[in-house]
């Protein structure tokens, strides 16, 4: 890729139950569904869903921490009411701090695309219970498609599953509710990247089993509102949300872009975003935050050189 294009690998890791909701009510399991890929069904965080915090959070840590006369102001961090004004008035997006040239803004006299973009952050790796603890799942297209290996699997059964060789001694392990036999892995995950889980955690499953596995073993939570006026619970609002659990690990990209003519602020950009992505770690991302949801912990990685690229010197 030409360096008109710097591309980041995403590495998050959730320590809340994550719910980022379909809107609205469904008929079936759960009341409050999730987002899912519409071809495997998996949940995932959309990348709309990233943008649209780190907005905010940039905006948060440069109206703090930022210095210059083109600090933004916290209308930069949403959706501009005044897009009808001209730029440079005082009130919408002000068109020139670090947070309008990242994400973008529309004026009467003048509009920019963003210049970074985000994918849809995926599951890697999911946490399952089993006989033998919590163990994480994935499938050989997740791992591709993060880069944690090159070579091909031997293609498995639906029925089994491969596990580390420390674990390889059991001839059935149990994922969930569902008993399934069990294979010695062959082949090395590379794991640099990701914090606190060993190749013994993980446990590599069918490409047509994973989607199952994991609804199976989301999070359900059941709510119910309270009158105000006796303090009991609210007959009639008795409710049921899904989740991601927390401890489940995703990746996906970011890209920053730099426009021929401009002069180039991709580092600035990247500083920005390593600088302003803590705020995941308090404020989280998608609905009930306030009631024990969304937080989780990002990571940045480069993705030519392998290297933690909010760390100095690398990981």
């Amino acid at each position: 890729m030409s360096n008109a294009v710097k591309s980041y690998l995403l590495v998050a890791q959730s320590t809340d139950p994550i719910y980022i909701g379909t809107g609205g009510y469904t008929i079936g399991r759960v009341d409050n569904t999730i987002v899912r890929d519409p071809i495997t069904r998996i949940p995932k965080i959309p990348g709309t869903s990233m943008a649209g915090t780190w907005r905010y959070y940039m905006t948060l840590d440069q109206m703090t921490n930022g210095s210059g006369e083109n600090k933004p102001r916290i209308q930069c961090a949403g959706q501009d009411e005044y897009s009808h004004g001209e730029l440079g008035g005082d009130k919408g997006h002000c068109g020139k701090c670090i947070v309008c040239n990242s994400f973008g803004y529309s004026k009467t006299s003048s509009s920019k695309q963003g210049l970074v973009s985000f994918t849809d952050l995926n599951i890697l790796f999911f946490p399952v219970y089993t006989r033998l603890g919590t163990r994480w799942i994935t499938s050989e297209q997740v791992l591709k498609g993060a880069g944690l290996i090159d070579e091909k699997i031997e293609e498995l059964k639906k029925e089994i599953v491969a596990v580390s060789e420390n674990e390889s001694g059991d001839k059935y392990i149990n994922l969930g509710w569902m008993n399934l036999e069990t294979k010695k892995r062959e082949i090395h995950i590379d794991l640099g990247k990701v914090e606190h889980l060993t190749e013994s955690d993980i446990i590599i499953v069918p490409e047509k089993l994973i989607a199952q596995i994991i609804n199976a073993n989301l999070e359900v939570r059941t709510s119910v509102s309270i009158d105000p006026n006796t303090g009991a619970a609210k007959e009639g609002a008795l409710f049921t949300s899904e989740a991601i659990p927390r401890a489940t690990y995703f990746y996906g990209n970011v890209h920053i872009f730099d426009r021929p003519g401009s002069g180039s602020i991709q580092d600035t950009i990247k500083d920005a975003l390593c600088n302003s992505k803590q705020y995941y770690e308090t404020l989280g991302i998608g609905g009930m935050t306030t009631r024990g949801f969304g937080r989780m912990n990002v990571e940045m990685f480069d993705d030519k050189l392998s290297e933690n690229a909010c760390r100095e010197g690398g990981v």
